[in-house]
């Protein structure tokens, strides 16, 4: 016969608590791993939330820079999704519903004036997101149709800081981002964090300059990637994982 002693309910109670706080570990790490792409979106989100506040404040500079930070999250979510194995078709509405919140809505209130005309480029602008958005799918594995709406965002961004807000510039900028967007042209899907170290590179080095370095330089730097990705396509950024 087997004597139950205090000592031995003590180490049962004991015994059961650390199953269940390893249980709860393990639910954790899970709802950590399903949801870290998830919350790099949500972070994307909210930059481009931000932006849009600080257009409507008069903040410009900071409205573009925010632009530019939803730019590098952008970038990882999908990295990060597919690291962890955590795809998912919330998360690639979630990153729709991301994308046209920063580089749709946010970006386009950068080309905001009291001017009618100006604010029908706008709402151009913000269509061209949309469409770009819609006809994502090709059916060719690692394309896209249309320039992704990410680098035309980088591209306007950059050229508003390096240009003090010149609205000629922008405007011509923009029209030209907006028929790129809605072209037919085939473009890479450029998986930066799972393709070429040179590549990995570059993405560090972006998010260095845009917390380490002065304006002029990070302007010129992403200026440079972006309209890298338009000119060499192909050649620079098709995927080689």
């Amino acid at each position: 016969m087997i004597l139950l002693t205090p000592s031995s309910g003590f180490f049962q109670r004991t015994n059961k608590l650390f199953l269940r706080e390893r249980a709860n570990w393990v639910q954790l790490k899970e709802f950590a791993r399903k949801n870290a792409a998830n919350a790099l979106s949500v972070a994307n989100m909210v930059m481009g939330m931000a932006s849009i506040l600080s257009s409507l404040n008069g903040h410009h500079y900071a409205a573009c820079w925010l632009v530019l930070i939803g730019y590098l999250l952008d970038l990882a979510d999908g990295a990060v999704a597919r690291r962890l194995n955590a795809c998912s078709v919330l998360g690639a509405k979630l990153d729709d519903f991301a994308d046209f919140t920063t580089f749709g809505i946010a970006t386009s209130l950068l080309l905001r004036t009291p001017s009618f005309l100006d604010n029908l480029l706008c709402i151009c602008y913000v269509l061209s997101v949309l469409v770009r958005l819609v006809f994502f799918s090709t059916g060719i594995p690692f394309m896209y149709r249309g320039l992704p709406c990410i680098y035309s965002s980088a591209i306007l961004s950059c050229t508003s800081l390096l240009t003090g807000g010149n609205m000629a510039v922008l405007r011509v900028t923009a029209v030209a981002m907006i028929l790129f967007m809605v072209s037919q042209s085939f473009y890479p899907h450029d998986r930066v964090l799972e393709s070429q170290a040179w590549k990995k590179v570059v993405y560090v080095g972006g998010v260095v300059m845009v917390f380490c370095s002065s304006f002029p330089p990070a302007c010129v730097y992403y200026l440079l990637w972006s309209v890298s990705y338009i000119l060499f396509p192909t050649a620079l950024w098709s995927c080689k994982v």
